[in-house]
């Protein structure tokens, strides 16, 4: 099972938090970390906008792609989110390893 990294932003803290909160309480995420302080600059609806962000790192695994694909528009706040998912090359066998632990869906 590969490991994925996911990137998404938020408007607040109080998004990120529930996003965050959901996505590991739901075993889609073993872990998501916030990373306050992003300044985007990106084009929505023909303008140029910048804004304030939060950084939500979501470690998952690949099997469950599908799911926090569906899932992470019902939680979010924004029309369209941002959702990048990058393969882990290579990491520390035993966190890579409890990363696919603690997605497994619960029995």
């Amino acid at each position: 099972m590969s490991v994925l990294i996911c990137l998404t932003t938020c408007p607040d803290r109080s998004a990120a938090d529930r996003i965050a909160t959901a996505l590991v309480d739901e075993r889609l995420a073993a872990c998501v970390n916030i990373v306050p302080g992003i300044h985007s600059t990106y084009r929505w609806q023909g303008q140029v906008m910048r804004d304030e962000e939060l950084l939500l790192i979501i470690k998952t695994i690949a099997d469950r792609m599908t799911e926090l694909r569906a899932r992470l528009p019902e939680l979010h706040p924004y029309e369209l989110p941002e959702l990048i998912a990058v393969e882990s090359a290579d990491g520390l066998p035993l966190y890579l390893q409890w990363v696919r632990d603690e997605t497994r869906p619960a029995p």
